[in-house]
């Protein structure tokens, strides 16, 4: 048995707006899921939705996890960086230096992400949004690896890094050090079993995942966190 990723989700202060955004960025249909929720469909074989869910709490540190959005061209990366700063996008720096190919932004609310370079040999063939970039240690890339199926497509000192057999995006974790954890993350990853939920959370606790209480009271969903502390949510079979 293994779960599904079904979606990489945002707490956002105003989730409609940022939808729009991310909508516009990556060119995919958004959709009302109830009255305070929006999700994006993909448009391509990323293999997995994007979701926004409202929250009244700050962006105050940076992100566990953001996009990597690949190019073909300079030319190509140029528009993303425009297409992205016209949507309400900024430049934000990271540390990444003056020589960096790469350019790093931050949406509206400040969720950081990467518009890459072309050329880059490690996210050839991983579609536009060529990876989910994770800091997070060696043992969290090899639960992922386990919980999803999917095979580790690098594992090279503290870096590792999986990917569908479908293909799609990579997800990477840098390896240490990893920063201190400060309250719940603001994007998570909801799964979806392949049969019963018990069971797929009494295998996911096997493999290393513990509960988690984020607030959530009495719901059909159970959250668990990974190896590093990184809180994912277990939904009902769909």
């Amino acid at each position: 048995m293994a779960s599904r990723l079904h979606a990489l989700c945002f707490d956002a202060n105003d989730p409609l707006h940022l939808a729009r955004f991310w909508a516009g960025v990556l060119g995919w249909e958004m959709v009302a899921e109830h009255p305070d929720g929006f999700a994006l469909l993909p448009g391509d074989d990323t293999g997995f939705r994007i979701e926004f869910f409202p929250t009244e709490e700050p962006k105050t540190v940076p992100n566990q996890m953001h996009f990597d959005l690949t190019s073909k061209t300079l030319g190509e990366q140029r528009e993303t960086v425009t297409r992205a700063l016209r949507l309400g996008a900024r430049r934000i720096d990271v540390g990444q230096g003056p020589d960096a190919e790469h350019v790093v932004l931050a949406d509206p609310e400040g969720n950081e992400f990467c518009v890459i370079e072309p050329g880059n040999a490690f996210l050839a063939d991983c579609g536009f949004i060529g990876a989910v970039s994770s800091d997070g240690s060696r043992d969290a890339g090899y639960f992922w690896s386990a919980a999803l199926g999917w095979p580790l497509v690098w594992d090279q000192g503290e870096e590792t890094a999986i990917r569908s057999p479908h293909g799609g995006p990579k997800i990477t974790w840098g390896g240490p050090p990893l920063p201190p954890k400060t309250g719940k993350y603001r994007l998570h990853v909801d799964l979806v079993p392949d049969g019963d939920q018990q069971a797929e959370v009494d295998r996911l606790l096997a493999l290393g995942a513990t509960h988690a209480d984020i607030g959530q009271g009495e719901v059909d969903w159970v959250v668990l966190a990974d190896p590093d502390g990184h809180e994912f949510c277990v939904l009902t079979l769909r």
